[in-house]
């Protein structure tokens, strides 16, 4: 089983530059697989890495399939670069053309490596009488023993559960988890992030039995070094210095532990609670036009997916995307995604607003905890936060104006910055 190297290292220090010279500079037999969340960052690597010609999976050359093109290269032995998305389909035949590849798989942020899966009440029971699956008792890895060519309703957990990556746990709940064989088919795994110890993906490693361990990265006269991870190195409170976090009554739609969370923001919407959603909208207006004085094109915010058009606040709307408008005539997107990661698309924005108040999903943190892994709610919603803010003008070491009205949230940023977390 592969070790893993977890790159802890704060915002800014210099991951992915390190990650560049490291390739630069590896010898031509190693070969490299470097995932990364967006697009943008995959055009970044093929550009920096000079000596090495990085090729990006191309539905158009794998016979309408990333995954086809993907097992393709991995056949011809080239350096690959491409997203968590592609990646998170890898199946039995990707683990076995990694396999003595010689392949080092460089992961930029940590991925979703455990999600629930959508089951109606019932269908789990019927699928045991049916004799279509069995759940082993030690793993409660669920085994499909029925129509290996099941096109039914039910075609989806055949798929997964064929694929080995379907759990049961208390005996209702289903979810699926990434191939852990497939990062044993790697020589290196390097993964790239920051409170790695809060991460879904450091439960999921635990959970299988990995060994990992962590460095961080130090710049010396230009060049990147790998050196031992210590937290009282990383400058947080040089940092949170630059937040400018609001203090008023705009707050007080948050002050309750669980405020604003997913839980809570679906059941406002649920019972069509115009009046509080008109009470965010507000005070978003209020935080961005009065006490941030900010521009449109100054600001971002964030909140639960399924609430977003019932907050937008007027002259700060995400703009209507027509098919036929030209890239030049879009204005710039302002409603960023909650676990917005690895973009500077946003550096020049300094009023921010996070409308949410982070928790690990409830069925995925029961199936860890049902796997005896500890979780630490505080510090996943802390690291999905810093993450999210760093997206702005503050990686250039500049002040921001942030709109934070959970009084947890804002209590973890605080404690944070004091390395009591």
């Amino acid at each position: 089983m592969a070790k893993i190297n977890v790159i802890d290292s704060i915002m800014g220090s210099g991951k992915t530059s390190w990650a560049i010279q490291y390739m630069n500079e590896a010898p031509d037999t190693e070969r490299f697989i470097y995932i990364t969340p967006l697009l943008d960052e995959v055009d970044r690597i093929e550009d920096k890495v000079k000596d090495r010609m990085f090729v990006q999976p191309d539905n158009k050359k794998g016979e309408g399939s990333k995954l086809r093109h993907l097992k393709d290269l991995l056949s011809q032995g080239v350096d690959i670069a491409s997203t968590h998305a592609l990646f998170r389909a890898a199946d039995d035949e990707v683990e076995e053309l990694l396999t003595d590849g010689g392949y080092t798989l460089i992961l930029d942020e940590v991925m979703s490596c455990v999600e629930p899966v959508n089951l109606r009440k019932g269908d789990l029971p019927r699928l045991q009488r049916a004799r279509d699956i069995e759940i082993d008792p030690t793993t409660k890895r669920v085994i499909w023993i029925g129509d290996p060519d099941d096109n039914s309703r039910y075609t989806d957990i055949r798929l997964i559960a064929q694929a080995g990556n379907l759990y049961c746990y208390r005996d209702t709940l289903l979810v699926w988890a990434f191939p852990p064989n497939v990062f044993c088919a790697f020589d290196k795994v390097i993964i790239m992030t920051y409170l790695f110890r809060g991460q879904e993906q450091r439960y999921y490693l635990d959970m299988f039995g990995f060994d990992y361990e962590y460095n961080a990265i130090s710049c010396v006269d230009g060049r990147y070094l790998l050196v031992e991870y210590d937290p009282k190195n990383e400058g947080r409170e040089e940092l949170y210095r630059l937040i400018n976090v609001y203090q008023g009554k705009k707050n007080n739609i948050g002050y309750r532990q669980n405020a604003l969370s997913a839980t809570q923001l679906r059941k406002r919407a649920e019972a069509s609670d115009k009046a509080f959603f008109k009470r965010v909208q507000d005070n978003l207006y209020g935080f961005f036009k009065n006490d941030a004085k900010a521009k449109r094109d100054d600001v971002y915010y964030s909140t639960l997916k399924e609430v977003e058009d019932k907050i937008q606040p007027r002259g700060y709307k995400e703009p209507r995307k027509r098919a036929n408008q030209r890239q030049e005539d879009k204005r710039p997107q302002v409603v960023l995604p909650i676990n917005v990661r690895a973009t500077n698309r946003y550096a020049d924005r300094w009023a921010l607003a996070y409308v949410f108040n982070r928790y690990m999903h409830q069925n995925v943190k029961a199936f860890f905890q049902d796997q005896g892994v500890s979780v630490e709610d505080d510090l996943l919603a802390v690291s999905d936060l810093l993450q999210w803010i760093y997206r702005s003008r503050i990686r250039n070491g500049e002040p921001i104006e942030l709109y934070l009205p959970s009084s947890r949230m804002r209590g973890l940023l605080e404690a944070w910055a004091k390395y009591e977390i």
